[in-house]
């Protein structure tokens, strides 16, 4: 990277959120209490899905790379946001900044497919039950993963890649090195690189959002036809997944898609809270809250850890 009067910039300042070293001490208390939470419950879902036989099912395999998914969202940031709450340079390298970003870019494309797939997992349980061991079978639910890592690369970092900026400030207006807060940074006009992320932007967020609702129009379409003692059985099933695609889509779509996305970089950074702290700390307690099964396995998760020690 080049910055102006080619001066070489070796590391970024973090501005975050404010100076008041009491301000500080009551967001470190908060977004410490929502780290350990998240870590925590992401953590009980990953081990609770891989040790019982009776959650070895597409749906809990979904959910369990879900949970990995806000693990890496969580720990690629506030760890070092609880740091900064306490320093007075926040500073943070060239390179650590850009391996941050690429991370929460690839997290942030990842996601919305995968919400997108687990969409697809309910509608063929309920849609066409008597074909779900056919139409999502451990290879296809494999390979279905493993083509939601491969699009995000693809679609979320491998454009930057080849789209570099001149950076000529090192003072970025967030508490994380994001995308849109990191562009305000380039010497250069960067319509042309906006432009790009709304594209980008456009197929990762609304596309999946479209096949979400299309399988939920079926879905409810299909449910509608069940008798009353089923529906709600079927409608219970759906209930968690709807209410994570509401608080991930919603504040990720505000940030990218709002009245002036590209240009209020506090409104990202508030944003950010949301979808990069927020939400994965509330995922696993959606899931678990509303889901009889993950609530069973728990409690017998928690039987068996108590016995042995």
């Amino acid at each position: 990277m080049e910055a102006k009067n080619q001066t070489i910039i070796t590391e970024f300042i973090l501005i975050g959120f404010t100076t008041n070293p009491k301000i500080n001490i009551v967001l470190f208390v908060l977004f410490l209490a929502i780290y350990v939470v998240t870590t925590v419950g992401n953590s009980l879902i990953i081990l609770m899905v891989i040790s019982n036989p009776k959650l070895h099912k597409p749906m809990y395999f979904f959910l369990c790379m879900l949970s990995i998914l806000d693990l890496f969202y969580s720990s690629t940031v506030l760890p070092k946001l609880l740091i900064d709450l306490f320093s007075t340079e926040r500073t943070i390298p060239v390179a650590a900044c850009v391996i941050q970003m690429y991370i929460i870019l690839l997290v942030e494309g990842s996601e919305c497919q995968l919400l997108a797939v687990m969409a697809y997992d309910r509608y063929i349980a309920i849609c066409r039950p008597l074909h779900y061991s056919i139409l999502m079978r451990w290879s296809i639910c494999y390979r279905l993963v493993t083509l939601v890592f491969i699009s995000s690369f693809m679609l979320c970092i491998f454009p930057s890649i080849f789209s570099p900026l001149t950076i000529c400030y090192n003072q970025i207006n967030h508490f994380m090195c994001e995308m849109l807060a990191f562009m305000k940074l380039a010497c250069e006009n960067i319509a042309s690189n906006e432009l790009q992320v709304f594209s980008i932007s456009f197929i990762t967020l609304l596309l999946p959002l479209l096949l979400i609702l299309l399988s939920y129009a079926a879905i409810i379409s299909s449910v509608l036809k069940i008798r009353s003692a089923g529906r709600s059985k079927a409608f219970y099933t759906c209930t968690s997944h709807l209410a994570v695609v509401a608080l991930y889509f919603g504040t990720v779509m505000l940030m990218y898609f709002g009245p002036s996305s590209m240009y209020s970089t506090d409104q990202e950074k508030y944003s950010s809270i949301f979808y990069v702290i927020v939400s994965p700390m509330l995922n696993p307690l959606i899931y678990s809250l509303n889901n009889r099964e993950v609530k069973e396995s728990f409690k017998t998760f928690l039987t068996n850890f108590t016995q042995r020690c």
